[in-house]
């Protein structure tokens, strides 16, 4: 029963240590830094990736309170984008501000048809993006299959 307790002690210790304030300062191994977090670009566009599949499948399932919400979040992340990274070309991520427009107003509208003449404007803009900024091997399609099995995207009654 002495080795347990002794593992035990240990992690107490351990983590006291490195939970302690000042017992770190200054460390660049600091894996607990109290440091901002600033996002890489990727991350951000993974969460843009996230936007895009999630709005396609409420417009589809004519859930508009969700499509909508959708797209603002993807507009907070081009403000977040355009931001923390200014050295992405402003005239590359402007391309993408008609069709986001023409998507709420098809959202606005409830307009299943325009929705998705908008979501591929969408696509192409955000391929066209992709190109202009030399990562032209990331190409969006308009998705085939969610991966959100936890979450209903038709509206619920």
């Amino acid at each position: 029963m002495r080795v347990p307790r002794t593992i035990a002690g240990l992690t107490v210790v351990l983590f006291a240590a490195i939970l302690a304030p000042g017992a770190t300062k200054g460390s660049s191994t600091n894996i607990l830094s109290r440091e901002a977090y600033f996002p890489h670009l990727g991350d951000l566009m993974s969460t843009m990736q996230t936007r895009h599949l999630k709005l396609w499948f409420a417009g589809r399932s004519n859930n508009w309170p969700l499509a909508s919400y959708e797209v603002d979040l993807m507009m907070e992340n081009f403000r977040d984008i355009a931001l923390l990274y200014p050295n992405v070309p402003v005239a590359d991520v402007e391309m993408l501000i008609e069709p986001t427009k023409d998507i709420s107003a098809a959202i606005e509208a409830k307009d299943a048809g325009k929705f998705s003449q908008a979501y591929a404007a969408l696509t192409a803009a955000c391929n066209a993006c992709h190109q202009a900024i030399g990562r032209e091997y990331i190409v969006m399609q308009v998705p085939t299959a969610s991966p959100f099995s936890n979450q209903v995207f038709p509206p619920q009654k």
